[in-house]
């Protein structure tokens, strides 16, 4: 079962009250399609890297040029005055704007969080924002990617981009280890496991066999 000793582990850092609100959405019967080992690995290290290793609950505010240009963004469902701020960005995936925190209501089917955007901030909806972001609110479930190993995939969809992309990598490789029941560095010691070249850099051929590896979890 995932803990917040896991998590840590993965982002190199010491427990932090986002970890918490993580394993308890990750607990939650909606994220039962969550549990396969390929499927979290994918996922942690996505949200590790959307909230700086799990340090920011709630998108910082300005407001920043950026921000600035949420009010009024229809494709966001910001209509009235003030929703570009009372809908900004919530949960390790930040989820933005009144329509994705209206879709967000629907899904959960707890709080209001249309009503009361703050309410994403509890437990367990705060982690299980995450989870509905990758079940829904990227447009389809990215455990079609996550089953074929497709990070690049899984990058696009959640950034639009590939910004970032190679500390997502990184948080892969250290998010398999952990799950495999090894160090997080322990790059070395899978690849000696796998029968790859021992070299200690987590290349593609690394990083295929971990997912091939937790396939059998």
């Amino acid at each position: 079962m995932l803990s917040t000793a896991h998590l840590a582990a993965i982002a190199g850092r010491r427990e932090t009250p986002l970890m918490r609100s993580v394993v308890a959405g990750l607990a939650d019967p909606r994220a039962r399609d969550m549990a396969p080992p390929h499927r979290l690995a994918q996922f942690i290290a996505q949200i590790a890297h959307e909230s700086a290793r799990f340090r920011y609950a709630a998108e910082s505010w300005g407001p920043t040029r950026a921000q600035r240009r949420y009010e009024g963004r229809r494709d966001l469902g910001n209509l009235q005055a003030g929703d570009g701020y009372r809908f900004r960005g919530r949960g390790p995936i930040q989820i933005t704007g009144r329509a994705n925190y209206a879709r967000f209501t629907a899904w959960a089917e707890g709080p209001d969080f249309e009503a009361v955007p703050d309410a994403v901030m509890g437990d367990p909806w705060l982690g299980l924002s995450a989870v509905w972001f990758w079940q829904a609110g990227a447009g389809r479930s990215l455990n079609a990617y996550a089953d074929k190993g497709d990070i690049e995939m899984i990058t696009r969809r959640i950034n639009g981009g590939l910004n970032g992309y190679a500390d997502r990598l990184a948080l892969y490789t250290r998010a398999g280890l952990v799950l495999l029941g090894q160090g997080p560095n322990d790059v070395r010691a899978f690849q000696r496991l796998a029968g790859l070249t021992v070299d200690g850099l987590a290349g593609p051929a690394t990083r295929g066999a971990l997912h091939s590896h937790l396939l059998k979890l």
